[in-house]
């Protein structure tokens, strides 16, 4: 019986580290290792997929831009919709990774596997956990039910959603969560096993797109904090932006000067979203800020992206809170 066919498209990140030594866990360079040298680590890949690759960027995440989303989404279409691919493995950086998965959440239209993966520590470290995670990597995206359930991150053993994942250690392993939502599943033995689907939409039912687009709207994120002035609000207005993610405090709250502030960018047609600095929890509606949209449960990077898909597709106020309600 034939093999699966996984392509791997390769962004770099610590997976393609590497340090002056084996202890060296932090002082390392990212996007030192190229797809083929990743590759020629973990031979046991060729046991259960047939496997291409392409270097698309060999880049420190901290480094991903928006442009790249773009290309990177345009190129996972592309690839998805080969016949000769029956999933798709993107390695990438870790520290953003899960902005980029939910980008290609929603903007990448397949039912195809498509697995983000990475490591924490680089390929040089004494007990690097990039191979196992590669391959684990592969064997998820070369099961069909993968594709079910979106744009997924298989890290540590875990198989989290992109509408739901963060990263929530600067350095562990165990880094990967899904916090209140939980996990998709496990990685046991090499085996995918799902136990829930998110039910936002996504991928093959989602009608978000950048298809043919040059650039993002740009949008801006503030955190609040005890101490901050209204000339946050000011400063990102003045520099064109379309819209404006409060990292918010508890429940989507601002300061006074922070609302006063907010209410006359709204004023000047700039989208403002109240999301929450908090780690769970959902931010809805309070008439204290009628016409501020809010965040639902997504963290305020993942608002941000939302909403500037979200303004490729309309500018009216009722249908872009209604973009936060089912994806």
């Amino acid at each position: 019986m034939a093999l699966p066919n996984v392509y791997i498209i390769a962004c770099g990140g610590t997976i393609a580290g590497k340090a002056a030594s084996a202890e060296d866990l932090t002082g390392y360079k990212a996007g030192e290792v190229t797809i083929d040298e990743l590759l020629r680590s973990v031979p046991q890949i060729e046991q259960y997929a047939g496997v291409q690759g392409e270097q698309f960027c060999n880049i420190d995440s901290s480094n991903m831009t928006e442009q790249l989303w773009l290309a990177l989404a345009q190129r996972v279409q592309e690839v998805a919709s080969r016949p000769d691919v029956d999933g798709i493995v993107i390695t990438h950086g870790t520290d953003t990774m899960e902005e980029t998965a939910y980008f290609l959440h929603l903007t990448v239209h397949t039912d195809k596997p498509v697995v983000l993966v990475g490591s924490m520590r680089p390929s040089t470290a004494i007990s690097a956990d990039g191979p196992l995670n590669l391959l684990e990597a592969v064997r998820t995206a070369a099961v069909k039910e993968t594709g079910r359930y979106g744009v997924v991150i298989a890290m540590n053993g875990t198989l989290c959603s992109a509408r739901f994942v963060e990263k929530t250690d600067t350095t562990h392993a165990d880094t990967f969560k899904g916090r209140q939502m939980g996990n998709l599943g496990f990685i046991q033995d090499g085996q995918p096993f799902f136990y829930q689907a998110p039910l936002r939409r996504h991928t093959t039912s989602s009608a978000l797109s950048c298809d043919k687009i040059r650039a993002l709207p740009p949008v801006a994120v503030v955190y609040c904090y005890i101490g901050m002035s209204g000339s946050c609000i000011d400063d990102a207005a003045s520099h064109g932006v379309r819209g404006i993610v409060l990292a918010g405090l508890g429940h989507g709250r601002m300061p006074a000067a922070i609302w006063a502030a907010a209410s006359a960018a709204m004023k000047r047609g700039i989208y403002i979203v109240r999301a929450s600095r908090t780690m769970g929890g959902i931010v809805s509606p309070v008439p204290e800020y009628s016409g501020v949209i809010c965040a639902d449960s997504l963290t305020p990077q993942k608002a941000k992206i939302l909403l500037q898909l979200g303004l490729l597709k309309t500018e009216n106020h009722k249908e872009l809170q209604a973009l936060f309600r089912v994806y």
